[in-house]
């Protein structure tokens, strides 16, 4: 067996204080408590960006013993009245469209995997929907037709067994106990549910599975029941009651189960352990009628109700470093070359550019939600901003139209309206900014031509202070106040450049390692991220008032984004547009430094 100094290259140490810089699985003494300890990574449960099925829908299929890499999707309500046979495969990167089913139809049952796979009842358009007992078996390239379910119906459980000759068809609409299970030729009746319900979540094998929630007649529930090849018996019911829910899970010790409707659309998670449920790091898209695939450390959840339906597509990991890129929630509008600043839990953005139109609209976050506020009295996109979602400012751009003079007005944000002040000394688009509604720093942007003019604002009016050392837009900045920030990255050339200013001049120091343009900066003149620009869209970087050491990449490739945040440990991005240039975005993902938890060891 190997020995601690085999494993870490040294002995376990005596200490008097517990160490400053311990290193991950470090165990040493402190000699003042009398204690023996040591240090892990903290770590996370939490949802992360895949890619978008290629048909919006709801009410899915889904495969459930597939992987979060190979996953299979089937059928669904692309938008009433129009039920489909689309079948889509994941790979854990994107989905690729393959063989339809015979039958189109929403809220039918699954189970199996990537290649053997049964899909079971549903609905078809009616007045009401029509429910089915057709069943179609999928071998990895095609479907073909077997032996019908006993009793048509629909919005069966959210899927459970293993494959195409083994599957478990349970409850359904209107609010049914029947049970059915398949043996690869034909279905047949079994123990029925203690209490019938449609719109259930689900997962497991035929002999054993957990079905939970769901819709009874006239209510919802949050009910559990287990099933052990023979009988169900009742046991510890879900934290929160839900209907159209979706679920995945490997047997009935260990299941998650995500999103569903409860008079509002939910994007709760919980996890089963085979005793009672847990609620855990919600959906970043809320929705209803989702499918997933998986199990209860990684698993993907894909389709639903948003509203309208959506083609989101979402992986979930257990024990992720505390310091990877998380989604949140959605800006109220897909944005990108807008002003941006603020705190985790304060943030402005401020104009824009999407479809061929300059924006005035304005949104602030409050660390829960994004609300869209008062419009600017002028659009404008490229411009900056500075402050919080309380006390805010906003200047420079390019109007709409494209073509005309860069702007050179500023806009202050009370929290309710915006006033016009005075302008800037020389109006230019692609700039960046940094500091206070009342202390700010202007730097760089464009002309005509890329420009190295630094203004500072001291609440009234903006006086021209030393340049830049190298010309650029597109860059990003982080700082303060107008005494202290720093400004990274930019074009042209998408150079990696950085330079810190002290009140006075600005001097070159340490470069990123990715040069971009394009890019986002949150933090301080010591303390700072670096996130998105191009290429790639996705690197991220941290300033430790020295140098910079790249970091978890965002889930989502993007330029222009917006960013906020007050150091380098926590910080936003949101909205921008894919690569390209590509989609205009509205997704938020937040980041948390890698922290790390000492644990001390007893003896129980």
């Amino acid at each position: 067996m190997a020995e601690y100094k085999g494993i870490h290259g040294t002995r376990i140490q005596n200490y008097t204080a517990d160490p400053d810089n311990a290193i991950t699985g470090q165990v040493w003494y402190n000699e003042t408590s009398q204690t023996m300890k040591f240090q892990y990574l903290t770590t996370i449960d939490a949802w992360s960006t895949g890619g978008n099925l290629n048909t919006a829908r709801s009410g899915l299929g889904g495969a459930i013993f597939g992987t979060q890499n190979s996953a299979l999707g089937f059928g669904g309500n692309a938008g009433p009245p129009t039920y489909v046979g689309n079948t889509e495969s994941y790979n854990g990167t994107s989905w690729t469209e393959v063989n339809d089913l015979i039958l189109g139809r929403q809220t039918l049952g699954g189970a199996g995997t990537q290649t053997s796979a049964l899909g079971f009842g549903g609905g078809t358009p009616g007045a009401p929907n029509v429910s089915r007992a057709e069943t179609e078996s999928w071998n990895g390239t095609s479907w073909t037709e077997v032996g019908d379910l006993n009793s048509a119906r629909q919005s069966i459980s959210s899927g459970t067994g293993t494959d195409n000759t083994s599957a478990l068809a349970t409850g359904g609409s209107p609010g049914t106990t029947l049970n059915e299970t398949w043996n690869g030729t034909s279905w047949t009746e079994v123990g029925d549910l203690n209490a019938g319900r449609s719109s259930m979540g689900s997962f497991g094998t035929n002999t054993d599975a957990l079905a939970f929630s769901g819709e009874p007649p006239g209510s919802g529930t949050a009910a559990t029941e287990l099933w052990n090849g023979t009988s169900w018996t009742e046991v510890n019911n879900m934290n929160t009651t839900r209907t159209f829910l979706g679920a995945t899970g490997a047997n009935s010790t260990a299941g998650l189960a995500f999103g569903g409707y409860t008079g509002s659309i939910l994007g709760s998670t919980e996890t089963w352990n085979g005793t009672s449920w847990t609620e855990t790091n919600d959906l970043s898209v809320a929705r209803y009628n989702v499918r997933g695939s998986g199990t209860s450390s990684s698993a993907v959840a894909f389709g639903g109700v948003a509203p309208p339906q959506t083609a989101a597509t979402e992986e979930w990991n257990t024990g992720i470093p505390v310091g990877a890129w998380s989604t949140d929630v959605d800006m109220n509008n897909a944005n990108f070359n807008f002003g941006s600043s603020g705190s985790t839990t304060s943030a402005l953005a401020a104009g824009g550019f999407v479809g061929g139109g300059t924006r005035t609209k304005a949104e602030t976050y409050n660390g829960t939600s994004w609300t869209e506020v008062a419009a600017m009295n002028n659009g404008k996109y490229g411009g900056a901003a500075s402050g919080t979602a309380a006390l805010g400012l906003a200047f420079g751009g390019e109007p709409p139209g494209g073509g005309a003079a860069p702007r050179d007005n500023t806009e202050t944000w009370n929290g309710s309206s915006w006033t016009e002040v005075n302008n800037l000394n020389t109006g230019r688009e692609a700039m960046s900014g940094a500091g206070t509604q009342t202390s700010t720093l202007a730097s760089g942007g464009s002309t005509t031509v890329a420009v190295a003019n630094t203004e500072s604002w001291n609440g009234t009016s903006w006086t021209e202070v030393n340049d830049l050392n190298t010309a650029r837009n597109s860059g990003a900045m982080a700082g303060t106040d107008s005494t202290a920030a720093i400004f990274f990255g930019g074009n042209p050339g998408s150079v990696a450049l950085t330079e810190s200013w002290n009140g006075t001049s600005w001097t070159e120091v340490n470069d990123l390692n990715t040069g971009r343009n394009g890019l986002t900066g949150s933090g301080t003149e010591t303390a700072a991220i670096a996130a998105a620009g191009g290429p790639p869209g996705v690197a991220t970087e941290l300033w430790d008032g020295t140098s910079w050491s790249s970091d978890s990449n965002l889930n989502t490739a993007r330029d222009l984004p917006g960013g906020a945040g007050t150091n380098n440990t926590a910080g936003y991005v949101f909205a921008g547009r894919t690569p390209g240039p590509g989609t205009a975005l509205s997704s938020t993902e937040t980041f948390t430094k890698p922290t790390f938890t000492v644990k001390t060891i007893t003896s129980s």
